[in-house]
């Protein structure tokens, strides 16, 4: 599967709120985004998913019939897809398996927390946790929903400037063949970890692909491989 945004922008009540920017990434691709602090990172995002229908140029999935609304998830997005900070760890998790369609149980979230290294926590505000914590949850928890193959984390870096914090979730995700774009506006472009696409360009650099990640070989596997010559 191929996302295509081509020339895509949008305006708002009070002017442009996204020049006109293309993109184009695929499965296990990791694309980073830099462009100015304020709305118009959130715009692409939104307008990536489906969710903002542009003023200018098209998005488009090849390669599925599905809608980008079924394949794109927008994680942590500035006063839209982000938590209430005063939610409680458990709730925030028990909202997004029920968003998910997946079992969202006292018990449910609570063997969720338990396997994603993060039960300490479950009684913690949302506001309280730390920026590596909240994003790996919420990316975990977005790319569980069923038919998302494509992840957008929005601005992490607000939260911190511990690049890593988010690019090591970010190509953990890609690694396992999702596409994942990540929108950056704080963090300067000589920090992140390779040239990103920037918004209002039509000319951007290639994507970092990531193989998905290969299960480890079976004993079976290997005794089947035994003595076989290359």
């Amino acid at each position: 599967m191929q996302v295509r945004a081509d020339r895509v922008s949008l305006e708002g009540h009070h002017g442009t709120l996204l020049p006109p920017t293309s993109l184009t990434f695929g499965d296990g691709d990791l694309v980073l985004v830099h462009g100015e602090p304020g709305v118009g990172v959130t715009a692409l995002g939104l307008a990536l998913a489906g969710r903002l229908k542009p003023t200018t140029g098209t998005v488009h999935a090849e390669g599925t019939d599905a809608a980008l609304t079924e394949l794109v998830a927008v994680v942590d997005a500035p006063g839209v897809s982000e938590p209430d900070d005063a939610l409680p760890l458990r709730v925030v998790v028990g909202e997004e398996l029920a968003l998910a369609h997946r079992p969202a149980g006292k018990e449910d979230v609570a063997r969720w927390l338990a396997e994603h290294d993060a039960a300490p926590f479950a009684g913690t505000r949302f506001e309280n946790l730390t920026p590596p914590l909240r994003t790996r949850l919420l990316t975990e928890l977005a790319a569980e929903r069923k038919g998302v193959r494509v992840l957008v984390l929005d601005t992490p870096d607000r939260h911190t400037s511990d690049v890593e914090s988010w690019a090591a979730p970010a190509r953990e995700q890609a690694g396992r063949g999702l596409a994942v774009v990540v929108l950056t506006a704080t963090t300067p472009p000589s920090a992140l970890p390779f040239a990103p696409a920037r918004i209002g360009a039509a000319e951007q650099p290639a994507p970092q692909h990531f193989a998905p990640e290969l299960p480890e070989p079976t004993e079976e596997l290997l005794e089947s491989t035994d003595g076989v010559s290359e």
